[in-house]
């Protein structure tokens, strides 16, 4: 076991690993790909056995490829994050991992997601590299451009689409392009990047003192909060725009205005001058936000409501 651990040998290191993913955070991706599991769904006849087991591929999936991007954001940001007060006691610069162990397990949850997107169907094998290259250079991606937030953004808002594509097979309809998945994605992305720039307030001054790039970094605590403002007004926008194209019902429009709702609360509790509520703001509520969507989008299965 020492291979796998330093400071604490006789450890179980999958606990420490869990933790240092934080599986917990699963709950902003996966909840928008079984909703859109269940959207993708409609109109369509599957019987309720193919339609659980498409759930279970969807979502080991996106368990795998999530795995494999926070494994890789840990091993890639170890002396950065050991550098940082507010992450130095994370698992590979605190040394209760190595960072060659946490680097293979990238490589099998990578290689797990792409048998996984195998198993789904052949458009989504051919996708899975795609998908990894986008979930794998927001690691890097801070180091070069502020546009980071929307790179982290784009992974999370390929899972949705990713959903799409393990229903139906394709992302057109007799040859035209379809609108659903898509603004789906573009929501989910509109909805992490700002959350993440809420997030990335707290290490304004240490972005700018090692000269990595952030919105707060670039345009100072107020203004990134306002453009985390303008971000998630487009994904209410987008969520409308789902509502009115795919022809969904009420119980969708009246969680796209919870949402609302959540994000302005959201911008309420978290101000330039206190920061405080960042950490409730980034997990408590957009967990909810995440939850709230997917229920509504099964039960706008459930009830019908129309075809996409």
């Amino acid at each position: 076991m020492a291979v796998l651990t330093r400071s604490a040998p006789g450890k179980n290191p999958v606990p420490l690993f869990l933790d240092m993913i934080k599986v917990s955070h699963t709950l902003f991706a996966l909840p928008f790909a079984i909703g859109a599991t269940f959207l993708a769904a409609r109109g369509l006849e599957h019987s309720p056995s193919n339609l659980f087991l498409l759930l279970v591929k969807v979502v080991l999936a996106v368990f795998l490829a999530r795995t494999a991007a926070m494994a890789f954001n840990r091993w890639a940001d170890r002396h950065i994050d050991g550098k940082n007060p507010r992450t130095d006691e994370r698992a590979i610069p605190s040394g209760r991992l190595s960072p060659g162990f946490v680097l293979a397990t990238v490589f099998v949850a990578a290689g797990g997601f792409v048998a996984a997107a195998a198993w789904i169907n052949p458009l989504a094998m051919k996708l899975s590299p795609i998908v990894l290259v986008v979930i794998l250079a927001y690691s890097y991606s801070k180091r070069f451009t502020s546009l980071c937030h929307l790179i982290l953004g784009a992974g999370l808002g390929l899972a949705p689409v990713g959903a799409w594509v393990a229903v139906r097979g394709t992302l057109t309809s007799d040859g035209n392009f379809i609108w659903t998945p898509w603004l789906l994605g573009i929501a989910v992305m509109l909805w992490t990047a700002g959350f993440d720039i809420l997030y990335s307030t707290l290490d304004r001054d240490f972005d700018r003192e090692h000269r990595l790039h952030s919105a707060p970094a670039l345009l100072g605590i107020s203004a990134a909060l306002n453009l985390s403002r303008l971000l998630h007004l487009g994904m209410t926008l987008c969520l409308l725009a789902l509502w009115w194209v795919s022809t969904l019902g009420a119980i969708f429009l009246a969680a796209a205005i919870a949402t609302a709702g959540l994000l302005f609360y959201q911008h309420r509790i978290v101000r330039p001058d206190d920061l405080e509520q960042v950490q409730r703001a980034f997990f408590t509520l957009n967990a909810v936000i995440s939850t709230l969507l997917m229920v509504a989008l099964v039960l706008e299965f459930v009830v019908g409501g129309g075809g996409v």
